[in-house]
């Protein structure tokens, strides 16, 4: 099986990596300093499961690496409709395109640039990040994800990728038939442990010994499984208590992705995330006001930082 991962971090690189260990042959698509690290060291991962390297091939040009069986498409919410309109090479008549992103809409996004036939959902939990140019280091989470047809079909495609995930060592891979819900119950947790770590400033641990603060936190993840019910998607009633049970479970001082974004300059995922939520409620007639506060809250971070990326500082 060919396996291209465009935008090969902390996530992309860790399943590219277990599954060419697995026998696949897989491309790494990525920039700057860390293409130029997995060009001359190749990868290194850091893993609480044991660490590895690969040397995989390595290009910034997706002409490089031609027609692919799996795309797995990694890159953040707000750069999907760039780097969709990159991957005509990549593309044959039945190359799937597995999203592993976070945010709500970026599978309509891929769908319109390339092809609803070639998308395909997915969501992953892992916590891992770009350490250093070439070295991904992953730290914990179950190492896995759920992919599924958007149609809930069990197509032959999505079969022969999930044997090819089987045979890979440190990683798990589910095959769903109902991946709007995952979708959504993933966004809901998301948005929930982005939203709050990004607005308080202050790890898990801190957020949870506050009866208020944490009231908080389970109201955003509620609105958004009642967004998602009223778009259509059927989400289990105990989907708000089982994130709390599993928030309960999480390290003190975990923070998320968004709250390191904003804290070091880089672009925010805080429209895939809180937005979505806004505009869906808003077109369903569903009030988020925990949602909207955050998105209020965080909405000057994101500008800030999205006019730093533009002005090159």
């Amino acid at each position: 099986m060919k396996v291209a991962v465009y935008g090969a971090g902390g996530v992309g690189a860790y399943f590219g990596g277990r599954l060419a260990r697995a026998g696949a042959d897989v491309h790494l698509i990525a920039r700057g300093d860390h293409l130029d690290a997995l060009r001359r060291n190749g990868l290194r991962v850091e893993s609480v499961d044991g660490d590895f390297s690969a040397d995989l091939p390595a290009t910034d040009d997706p002409a490089d690496v031609g027609r692919c069986d799996v795309v797995l498409f990694t890159v953040k919410s707000f750069d999907t409709g760039a780097a969709a309109r990159e991957l005509d090479p990549l593309l044959g008549d039945d190359t799937a395109v597995v999203s592993l992103q976070n945010g709500l809409d970026n599978e309509e996004t891929l769908a319109a640039e390339i092809g609803r036939e070639h998308v395909v959902g997915g969501v992953a939990y892992i916590f891992s990040t770009i350490a250093e140019p070439g070295v991904v280091e992953h730290t914990g989470g179950p190492t896995s994800f759920t992919f599924g047809e958007l149609d809930g079909a069990r197509s032959d495609r999505a079969e022969r990728f999930l044997e090819w995930c089987d045979r890979a060592d440190g990683m798990e891979a589910e095959l769903s038939d109902a991946i709007r819900t995952d979708l959504w119950e993933k966004a809901a947790f998301i948005c929930a442990q982005a939203g709050m770590t990004a607005a308080v400033r202050l790890p898990l641990g801190e957020i949870r010994s506050h009866e208020e603060s944490w009231e908080m936190y389970r109201r955003i993840v509620d609105e958004a499984c009642r967004v998602g019910r009223a778009a259509g998607v059927e989400l289990p009633e105990g989907t708000v208590d089982r994130w709390m049970e599993f928030a309960e479970d999480l390290g003190a001082d975990s923070y998320s992705s968004l709250h390191y974004d904003m804290t070091h300059d880089k672009p925010m995922e805080l429209d895939a995330l809180h937005g979505a939520v806004v505009r869906r409620g808003r077109e369903h007639g569903v009030a988020v006001p925990m949602n909207e506060a955050v998105y209020a809250i965080l909405q000057p971070w994101a500008q800030r930082n999205r006019s730093s990326k533009t002005d090159g500082s």
